[in-house]
């Protein structure tokens, strides 16, 4: 496959290590010279990458491309730019409907949403997708599993899920800090639980038959410890919270694409 991608930041790095590191020969891709950071050093790690001279050599040289640009500029870059009815477009930007991508992008008639996370640099990222494609669904399979959905709100719930992992990351801080607090190194600690978490994170994706709640009452033992600190912090709200949290998250993805669509 000729894979090509207008825009090369992070999430474009990510896409392409995860699939140059793999073995897998069957991609030649060819990259923005916008950020030429990024473009020149993934050209030089990896011999099927290649930079244009151009977004539009991007696209003439690709039948798939991933436009992966910020939102605040994505419609200016797509207004720039001559699809063909040939094209497979990947969008990779938030929040941005499929209809308007495909209105910036026509007569390319084959649009597909897709947010993959960094880790699919490690081949081990979920991906969400809509709508449904074979193709794009086996690019994603090969950096990890992907989440095909069956209309755009669902969609959109995963994209206000990813909200959660800064969320994740402070939690692990705020027990890190409170091991320190005991007299714990911060080196020690934060290796402590960050293996910790990776741990029971790993058993819960080994067993997909187990619901997180059924996980979370094997590991809350009737009077033990477990059981203690998930009352306390179910009972002050903190659990809730999370479920609060994403509402509001999801409420501003809607708003900003109708923002998108009323300006298209």
């Amino acid at each position: 496959m000729h894979l090509g991608f207008v825009g090369s930041g992070e999430i474009t790095a990510a896409i392409v290590s995860g699939l140059c590191s793999g073995g897998d020969a069957s991609y030649a891709i060819c990259l923005s010279p916008r950020n030429r950071t990024i473009s020149a050093e993934l050209a030089r790690q990896f011999p099927e990458v290649s930079v244009a001279s151009s977004n539009q050599d991007v696209i003439d040289q690709c039948k798939t491309v991933v436009i992966a640009v910020k939102p605040q500029i994505v419609r200016d870059v797509l207004l720039g730019l001559r699809f063909s009815p040939r094209h497979r477009v990947i969008s990779v930007v938030s929040s941005m409907p499929v209809q308007t991508i495909s209105e910036l992008v026509a007569p390319a008639a084959r649009v597909t949403r897709a947010v993959p996370l960094p880790s699919v640099a490690h081949r081990i990222g979920p991906t969400a997708l809509y709508p449904d494609d074979p193709v794009v669904r086996n690019l994603f399979a090969a950096l990890g599993t992907p989440f095909a959905t069956a209309s755009e709100d669902q969609f959109d719930a995963m994209c206000a899920a990813t909200a959660t992992i800064a969320s994740y990351f402070g939690y692990m801080d705020g027990v890190a800090s409170w091991l320190c607090r005991n007299g714990i190194s911060e080196s020690q600690a934060r290796d402590y639980v960050a293996r910790m978490f990776w741990g029971v994170t790993s058993a819960a994706a080994g067993a997909p038959e187990r619901s997180f709640q059924s996980l979370a009452s094997k590991h809350a033992t009737a009077g033990g410890i477990n059981e203690v600190c998930l009352r306390y912090l179910a009972e002050r709200g903190i659990l809730q919270g999370v479920s609060d949290g994403l509402d509001a998250v999801k409420n501003r993805i809607r708003e900003t694409a109708s923002g998108y669509a009323r300006a298209v």
